[in-house]
This record gives structure tokens, sequence and C-alpha cells, in this order.
């Protein structure tokens, strides 16, 4: 096993006021926090707000990188594996490299969590691809030719698809 560690001089400090948001007013809102850049690829860290009800990542996996999901408030189901899980506040769920997941808000609920995946991945403009697919800027598809580039590889859920 080999064992990565990051080299960056600074603390990196996001200002809450400063954070880049995307999709403000819309059912799924992303707060841009940290990305892979800004901690010399120890990780990228976004803060997702899902309306009540609200699709927050359909099925997908990570070749490289494991992601976090804790919830700040409210409750989520989270798809790990083969299973539907719902996670409520104060809640952790880490999923490993290679293991379909997605996560909405539960129904009947809304929900906020704080989403790091280590090691971190450049996945700012991610974000900012899907926010121009809702605006039908880009096409839903054009987010296939980018999944290498994010690590971020779509996949159909059975488990998934029964429970939302």
């Amino acid at each position: 096993m080999s064992l990565f560690v990051p080299k960056f001089d600074e603390s990196v400090v996001v200002r809450d006021a400063e954070a880049e948001i995307v999709g403000r007013d819309a059912p799924t809102t992303v707060k841009l926090l940290a990305d892979s850049s800004a901690t010399a690829g120890a990780l990228s860290t976004v803060r997702v707000t899902l309306a009540e009800g609200a699709d927050g990542a359909h099925p997908h996996l990570h070749n490289n990188s494991a992601e976090m999901f804790y919830l700040l408030d409210g409750a989520a189901e989270v798809l790990s594996g083969d299973e539907v899980l719902t996670a409520e506040r104060g809640d952790l769920v880490v999923v490993p490299p290679g293991m379909p997941h997605a996560f909405a808000a539960a129904p009947g609920a809304a929900a906020d969590l704080l989403i790091v995946i280590t090691p971190g991945v450049e996945r700012f403009e991610y974000f900012r691809h899907l926010q121009r697919i809702r605006l039908g800027e880009v096409t839903a598809e054009s987010l296939m030719e980018v999944q290498e580039l994010y690590d971020n590889h779509f996949l159909r859920s059975a488990a998934w698809d029964g429970r939302r």
C-alpha cells in the first residue's frame, strides 16, 4: 500500500461569503469549497443542499477516489454498493473507490451534505458543467464525454431505481 502525502505550505481557508455557489435557486445547490488544486491533490470538497425530495447524484463510481458524505442537516438516501440507506443529521457514509453510489434527499425531507473526495480530483468545473446542462446550454449527453476527466463513471443500479 502506498501513502499519498500532499505537499502544500499554507492552510486552505474558504470563507462562506466568498465560496462560489452553483445552482442557486435550484432544487440542488452546490457550494464549491476546495478543489484538488487548492489542496495539492489531497481532497476536493463541496457542500450540497437539496430541497425536499430533490435528486443529488445519479448512480456512478470513482475508480481512483473514495467519497465521504456527512449529513449536516436533514435526511438523504444514499446508494452504497447494492444497498440504499437513509442517512440523517450527523451520519457519515464513506464509499470506497470502485463502489457504485448515489444520493438524494429522502422523500419528504431536505438534506444538507458536506461531500469530500480523496484523493482530490478537479471537480469544480464538473459542477459548472452540470449547471450548464440544467440551463440547457449543453446536452446531458455531453457529460459522458468527460467521465474520465472527472473520474465520474455513470452506471445503472437496480437498487437505486427501485427506491427512486
